[in-house]
């Protein structure tokens, strides 16, 4: 599979990806290839198998690689239900991505605009707002936390269309903005009680969210790897080739206590080779169609993205070492 992968990354993904840099979504060839080729049941696998598939996509076209991660999520939640009835009605469709899947969490976490689920006729009414949605319009059902009345975190699968009640605000982005972001909100929006998927304490559910995920690691890693490749002969290849696997075994070891350490690692480094890239490239590397100058935007975004505070004070502590 990883080499289906790596074909895909190189004869698809990375030729097309200066034009879905510039594009509003990413193509649904794209999205269709993967699941053709069985990727989509192949990301819910375990973190040795998807993470250099991960990287091998982000390696050739970012955008399309978020996209088709989010569909991680509603995935494993399927598989693992508790809940009657939800793996039978969704994990095949899943599996087989004629079901694609998106994730809807921020709106459980502490701050304004917070996502509460209370209990109605029918089913549940979520009300407030979910931020840095991926995928909208490419994805058919989001994976919704929100946090109910107890105080417990309550998940959902939510149809990933406009109504009344549910509305999409797309949010620019300055890299991968292909990948459809918004920012979704929920007024008194009905889910019926068999969308219900799991139920958690919120302690339990911050304590896994805190450290962040290591698999989001090798979205980094894997244009760090493609700016390696583009640099070619350059006399600072052994020594970032010898970063990378460093990068790469940490990223695939780590647990809760040494993931904000190896995201840290995997995010200085895309941004090390992106930054070389550019240099070796010269004043090429600021044309709107130069692979360089979205690689630097895109190891950017990839130092902010999936954070959390640990990992931002453990970056910044590579970025600004102390005397």
């Amino acid at each position: 599979m990883m080499n289906t992968a790596a074909r895909i990354a190189d004869e698809v993904l990375f030729p097309a990806a200066t034009e879905v840099d510039r594009a509003d979504r990413v193509p649904v060839s794209h999205v269709e290839i993967l699941a053709r080729e069985g990727f989509y049941e192949a990301v819910g696998g375990p973190v040795d198998q998807v993470g250099p598939l991960v990287a091998a996509f982000a390696g050739g076209c970012l955008a399309t690689a978020f996209v088709w991660l989010q569909h991680r999520g509603p995935l494993r939640a399927a598989a693992s239900s508790p809940e009657p009835g939800v793996r039978e009605k969704w994990r095949a469709s899943l599996a087989r991505g004629e079901v694609r899947g998106g994730i809807a969490h921020s709106g459980a976490r502490p701050g304004a605009g917070g996502l509460t689920a209370s209990e109605s006729a029918g089913g549940w009414r979520l009300t407030g707002q979910a931020a840095w949605v991926t995928g909208w319009d490419l994805v058919d059902v989001l994976h919704v936390a929100a946090v109910g009345d107890d105080g417990w975190v309550r998940f959902f699968f939510v149809d990933a269309v406009e109504s009344g009640t549910l509305r999409a605000q797309i949010v620019p982005l300055s890299a991968a903005n292909a990948g459809r972001t918004a920012t979704v909100s929920f007024d008194g929006h009905l889910v019926s009680a068999d969308r219900l998927v799991a139920t958690e304490p919120y302690a339990d559910w911050a304590a896994r969210e805190a450290p962040g995920w290591a698999l989001n690691g090798f979205l980094a890693l894997g244009v760090a790897e493609r700016c390696v490749r583009l640099l070619g002969d350059s006399p600072v290849v052994p020594e970032l080739t010898a970063d990378l696997a460093d990068c790469r075994a940490a990223l695939l070891t780590a647990d809760a206590g040494t993931t904000p350490a190896a995201r840290a690692t995997a995010s200085e480094l895309a941004m090390r080779c992106a930054t070389a890239l550019a240099v070796q490239t010269g004043s090429r590397s600021v044309l709107l169609d130069s692979a360089a100058g979205r690689l630097v935007r895109e190891a950017a975004f990839l130092l902010v993205f999936g954070s959390r505070p640990v990992i931002r004070d453990e970056l910044l502590r590579r970025i600004v070492p102390s005397r």
